[in-house]
Formats: structure tokens, sequence, C-alpha cells
């Protein structure tokens, strides 16, 4: 058995080169071998956004605040509120983040295959993000 003490992980904001606007990190679980789960609670700023990215075994977001945007490559973008669950396919190109005037956050949930849990790819466009 393993305790991680509440503020014994550092928050850390979240890295511009794949994030739009102010989004802080909370870790919670980064398994190691030959676990794969990696967790993270993701706080997002109104109008935070991810970059699109794919995971190589899907991802699970559940919702506990706020109002925000998903999207799927080629699909239209949807509203997520509190309490909602998303699940991306593995390998579906995606974004996801705040609303234009709320904060929102969710808990993020993926497995590393071969170590890699994400693919960062391009940024979401102010008019990609702006399509709802």
């Amino acid at each position: 058995m393993k305790i991680t003490p509440c503020g014994s992980l550092p928050s850390r904001r979240a890295p511009d080169k794949w994030f739009t606007g102010t989004v802080w990190q909370e870790p919670i679980i980064e398994a190691e071998a030959p676990a794969r789960i990696r967790a993270l609670v993701v706080s997002f700023e109104p109008g935070a956004r991810t970059a699109w990215h794919t995971h190589p075994l899907g991802q699970t977001l559940y919702v506990v605040t706020g109002f925000g945007k998903v999207q799927s490559w080629g699909g239209p973008v949807l509203d997520i509120r509190a309490g909602d669950t998303v699940f991306f396919e593995p390998g579906e190109k995606h974004w996801h983040g705040a609303a234009p005037a709320n904060s929102m956050t969710h808990i993020a949930m993926q497995e590393a295959l071969d170590g890699v849990s994400v693919d960062w790819l391009e940024h979401v466009t102010d008019e990609q993000y702006s399509a709802a």
C-alpha cells in the first residue's frame, strides 16, 4: 500500500506547447509497470484548452466542476458539464477545455502503451474553438 499525502505532489502549470490559456495540473497517479494507469486533475480557466491530441489506449474524462467544450476531429464542438463522463477511443483526435466564460475542472484518466499515454498535435485555432 502507498498513501500519497495531499499536497505532497506540487501543482504544475500546463505547458504552452500543448495548451492555450492557463491550465493547472494536479497529479493523481502515474503507476509503475506493469500497471499503465495515469490520472490527473486538470483545471482550465475560461477559454483555456488543450491542443489536438490522441491517446494510444483512449482517454476518459470525468467533469468535476464547471462548464466546458470537447471536440473530436471532424465533429461538432460539444458542451460538457459537472457530472459528465467523456470517453475518447484509442487514436481518436480530440481536444477539451473550458467554455469561453466559464472555468472547468476534470479528472483525466488514460493508460500508457510502451510508456506513451498521449501524442500531442497542433494547437486548436480560435476559429475551431468558437465553432459552436
